[in-house]
């Protein structure tokens, strides 16, 4: 059976199961066990799949590691499991003591839902603090299944894991950090950029200024970056089946109509996000757009009795109009930003409802 099926066979299980599991040997032997199984590994085997390994750390006897999953006799990577309700970032403490004694090359520290794996890219026979890849069952990834297919028992390939490690651990840090630039511009990054182009000192009164402008300037951009790609996704959709038409000698001859309005990408931004909003309660494809010259209309079943909303991007100010009231009794509300739509999710869900 493939991974990922097993893998969402699993997820069902634990959350079926988790309010009836009230200790951490019971989280081990109903969500742990099966992982493993899941891997390839015969937990029946104890010279495979050896629980509770005696891990002796200097003075200190009979300290026990969960389980160490062994191949060809050698250990390839160790489990210390915790309780669902836990945190499986806080407690890597302890695997970190097993990590040098165990000879694995991997650590993995589980709750049952994540597994965190752990290897010793920046100091050998040392456990790392981070984890270079993380399987969350809530949330399972193509890319994270093909990681995890090299800790197969079939497909165990620790050469090829140990050249994605570094580069999986650090693409995980320098996104986080830019993510944490995207929503709170460091001084660092503000100077870097302004400097290029304000050619007066960046003093600390102007900072809070242009800590804001950068902040706006990059979630513009990624905003816009965002629109274009799904203007030309729609573009695309429009024209699958249509037969071109013949040209014309001319690019332009007498019959030609040239269009009296554009749509913007504002305006297809906007209407993804009412899309977003009005997906909690129907499918997606019988929201509509129809452009026009005095608003942008999105509608329902692609009817214009049916108005869920108009977007008013033409002139400085941009408005949304509402019909939370009825078809005949649009209201319009002032934007600041597209983000305020958000805000109207009561009244497009309320506009749905009265159809």
């Amino acid at each position: 059976m493939d991974l990922k099926i097993k893998l969402q066979q699993l997820h069902q299980r634990v959350d079926s199961l988790k309010d009836q599991i009230n200790t951490e040997e019971a989280t081990k032997n109903a969500f742990v066990m099966p992982f493993i199984q899941i891997l390839g590994y015969d937990i029946f085997n104890p010279t495979e799949v050896i629980p509770e390994f005696i891990c002796d750390i200097g003075t200190k006897k009979g300290e026990k590691i969960d389980y160490v999953i062994k191949r060809d006799n050698e250990p390839i990577f160790i489990i210390e499991c915790k309780h669902w309700k836990e945190n499986a970032d806080a407690h890597n403490s302890q695997l970190h003591r097993y990590y040098h004694v165990s000879r694995a090359r991997f650590g993995v520290l589980t709750n049952g839902y994540i597994y965190n794996f752990y290897t010793d890219l920046e100091k050998p026979n040392i456990m790392d603090e981070k984890p270079f890849f993380t399987l969350d069952l809530n949330d399972l990834k193509d890319s994270s299944l093909k990681i995890l297919e090299n800790f197969t028992k079939t497909d165990y390939n620790l050469e090829s894991i140990l050249d994605s490690a570094e580069a999986m651990k650090y693409i995980k840090a320098i996104r986080k950090e830019f993510e944490r630039e995207v929503s709170e511009p460091s001084d660092e990054l503000v100077r870097l950029l302004v400097n290029k182009c304000y050619d007066k000192p960046l003093i600390a009164s102007r900072m809070v200024t242009f800590r804001e402008f950068t902040k706006r300037a990059i979630t513009n951009s990624i905003n816009d970056s965002i629109s274009l790609r799904l203007k030309s996704a729609l573009n695309i959709n429009e024209n699958i089946g249509k037969q071109p038409e013949p040209k014309s000698e001319n690019n332009l001859d007498s019959n030609t109509e040239i269009p009296k309005y554009i749509t913007t990408e504002d305006e297809l931004e906007g209407f993804q996000i009412v899309k977003a909003i009005l997906r909690e309660k129907i499918m997606s494809d019988r929201i509509a757009f129809r452009d026009t010259q005095s608003y942008f209309g999105i509608l329902l079943d692609d009817n214009n009795r049916k108005p869920l909303a108009r977007l008013h991007f033409n002139s400085a100010n941009k408005y949304i109009e509402l019909f939370h009231n009825g078809k005949d009794l649009g209201e319009k509300i002032l934007l600041n930003s597209l983000e305020d739509i958000y805000d109207q999710r009561e009244n497009l869900h309320k506009t749905f409802e009265n159809y």
